[in-house]
């Protein structure tokens, strides 16, 4: 049996990846907070330490909340360097990882569009990136596949943090309307269900047309 370890899976979109790989018939690792706490780092290598293989690895955490950059604080900085960079790449390094297995990164599309409140988010979510575009060359050589999902307006506990009032938001979305958590998941399970393998190292913007960049 394959097994996947899910970080974040307590709700929004990571609840409905594992949801979806479940039906997979896929061994599922989802370490509550008390477990894994990736703002901790003693928490995340204690973690590591206990976990044996997996062959699949989705890296998903929730975001900070929206500051103008003149208000960020050093401690700020400081704890989402550890949760939103640091830990990942400890897990990373660390994990021991099976061949011909899959890395999702839930990341953002602020990587491409930084937006001036958000920026806690972007500056951690484009280093992490960068790693992850490295890691996807070092193990290619073992056919482990990397895939960056970097979604736009997802209907999640966060999007209604950001926004003030989704609906109207939402009519300003180029689909009027904001994505479904599942529809994330339905690509996760997708990719490893059909065992797509050329699809490594890349970027897929999940937004539903809002970017517009080409690249």
């Amino acid at each position: 049996m394959k097994t996947a370890l899910i970080i974040g899976s307590s709700k929004g979109i990571g609840r409905s990846i594992k949801k979806r790989l479940n039906e997979l018939k896929i061994q599922i690792i989802a370490p509550p907070r008390k477990e894994l706490d990736t703002s901790n780092l003693d928490s995340v290598k204690k973690f590591i330490k206990s976990l044996k293989s997996i062959d699949y690895l989705i890296l998903n955490t929730g975001g900070p909340p929206a500051k103008e950059f003149f208000s960020i604080t050093e401690d700020d900085w400081n704890k989402y360097h550890v949760q939103l960079f640091l830990s990942f790449v400890l897990i990373l390094q660390k994990v021991k990882l099976k061949n011909n297995g899959y890395i999702f990164l839930i990341s953002s599309n602020i990587i491409k569009n930084p937006e001036n409140n958000l920026v806690l988010s972007s500056s951690y979510r484009v280093a992490i990136s960068s790693v992850l575009k490295t890691v996807s060359k070092i193990y290619s050589k073992r056919k482990i596949t990397c895939i960056n999902i970097a979604p736009g307006p997802i209907k999640t506990n966060r999007l209604k943090k950001l926004v003030k009032n989704v609906k109207e938001f939402e009519k300003k979305l180029p689909l009027q309307r904001a994505g479904s958590p599942d529809e994330i998941a339905l690509f996760v399970q997708s990719i490893i269900k059909k065992e797509i393998k050329y699809l490594n190292g890349v970027i897929i913007n999940f937004d539903g047309g809002l970017s517009n960049n080409l690249i």
